[in-house]
């Protein structure tokens, strides 16, 4: 019979963990679960930890700027770096295994980072929950030695923000957030212009109000998911949204009536595609 233990045990086994590494760099995006890792293996470690954030074309300038801002409020040192994906023939190309060659890139290059600035131990925020879906950049991650403490403490995504809110962190409500090519189709090329719709589009939506928002690319089609209790407020708002989508380059706007879920884009994939990503 499976022990399960309480929020509080998870939490210590994570300090355990986070104690036994001794020196760590952290990957760093300003969300909610690199947020909360940092804040703990920075608790426990003090000046051996150090966190690095990497500017690329796929993630947007402000979450670049608000992790940086993060690192400042929670007196970390941050490195910052810069990656580029777009130069990837493999990640450009959007096939299913696109996060497998974007999560090697990176890992890669923070392994680098490590060895120069003698950081055994590069880490991630990746949680329980992560394992559910399809997630090829998982296998880029442990042929790397990346280690996910958060995943290795049992820890969800519930759990991660209950305990950040307790810690007072202000992203233990900030929204989901994954990189930008995620919202492009499957076998659809990877390209900035792209991109940079995609980006826009979503600040716009986020401006209006909307909290959990993902606009996901079907060349002229906008397909805009929100939160189901946030459908109305999209309605509302039509007009001026399909205004800015239409000077974007969008010839339809469309929202999305089964809302917001994570991996949309992978409901296309049959079961064997899955089975094929690599290991």
């Amino acid at each position: 019979m499976e022990i399960q233990l309480t929020l509080e045990q998870k939490d210590a086994q994570l300090g355990e963990i986070l104690r036994g590494m001794g020196r760590v760099l952290v990957a760093f995006s300003g969300g909610v679960d690199s947020t909360f890792i940092l804040r703990r293996a920075h608790h426990e470690l003090g000046d051996h930890c150090v966190a690095v954030t990497a500017a690329s074309e796929t993630f947007p300038s402000r979450e670049f700027d608000a992790a940086i801002l993060l690192a400042e409020e929670m007196n970390v040192r941050l490195l910052k770096t810069e990656v580029s994906e777009l130069d990837n023939a493999d990640f450009v190309a959007n096939n299913p295994d696109r996060c497998y060659h974007c999560k090697t890139g990176l890992y890669s290059h923070l392994r680098r980072i490590a060895a120069e600035q003698g950081y055994p131990y590069i880490l991630d925020g990746s949680n329980v929950d992560d394992l559910g879906d399809y997630r090829p950049g998982l296998a880029a991650k442990q042929e790397q030695g990346v280690r996910s403490p958060l995943q290795e403490a049992g820890l969800t995504k519930d759990d991660i923000r209950e305990l950040s809110r307790r810690l007072g962190l202000r992203t233990w409500n900030k929204p989901s957030f994954a990189c930008l090519s995620s919202r492009i189709p499957y076998g659809t090329k990877i390209e900035k212009h792209k991109i940079d719709q995609l980006d826009v589009a979503e600040d716009f939506l986020m401006n209006l109000g909307l909290w959990q928002v993902r606009v996901r690319h079907h060349e002229k089609i906008a397909r805009i998911e929100v939160m189901p209790n946030e459908m109305l407020k999209v309605i509302e708002n039509s007009e001026k949204i399909h205004a800015k989508f239409a000077s974007l380059g969008f010839q339809y706007v469309t929202l999305d009536l089964q809302g917001y879920r994570t991996g949309s884009m992978n409901e296309v994939l049959s079961e064997e595609t899955r089975k094929k990503a690599p290991v």
